[in-house]
């Protein structure tokens, strides 16, 4: 529990930042008709505290918990997406959460990672085609839209947590 209320604290801290990175992101990308690739390139980022949690707990529910309590604790800092970004703590960590509940909480290392990045991505691309407008988009913008999130999502919350993890389990700490 203290881990991830810990990883979650930290990582809502982290996702506060990262709402100021998007902003500048976004006005940058809007110029060249780009802006929704601002969402897509962070996403990932705002979705390390599950993935996260999960493999330092190895606990059923820790992925969601973490994502969602991170998603609070931006809202409480006075992050720009305000309650908005605990619903999307939740949606990201259930996303997270499944890929973990296939491996039926057996594993957390690479596959499982692999996993939570698959379905964590069509979650949350599920969920802006319905919340964000992502259905007026053409086919070809969509597909580039998915790839993009699909990318940041495997190297933020897949492989930096993979290797976030590497380093804990290498510091002799007990994680159980």
């Amino acid at each position: 529990i203290i881990f991830v209320a810990l990883i979650g604290i930290f990582c809502g801290a982290i996702f506060f930042g990262t709402d100021i990175i998007y902003n500048f992101l976004k006005a940058g990308l809007t110029a060249i008709g780009f802006g929704p690739f601002a969402n897509e390139l962070l996403l990932g980022l705002w979705m390390i505290a599950g993935p996260l949690g999960a493999v330092v707990t190895k606990k059923i529910g820790a992925s969601t918990i973490t994502e969602t309590l991170g998603g609070a604790v931006e809202a409480l800092m006075g992050g720009q997406f305000g309650a908005g970004a605990i619903l999307s703590g939740l949606i990201q960590g259930i996303g997270n959460e499944l890929g973990f509940a296939i491996s039926g909480y057996r594993s957390f290392g690479k596959m499982a990672l692999l996993l939570s990045t698959i379905t964590s991505t069509i979650v949350t691309f599920a969920w802006s085609l319905l919340s964000e407008g992502y259905m007026n988009y053409k086919i070809g913008y969509l597909s580039a839209l998915f790839a993009a999130r699909f990318i940041s999502i495997g190297f933020f919350a897949g492989v930096l947590v993979y290797w976030i993890n590497k380093l804990f389990d290498r510091s002799g700490l007990d994680k159980e």
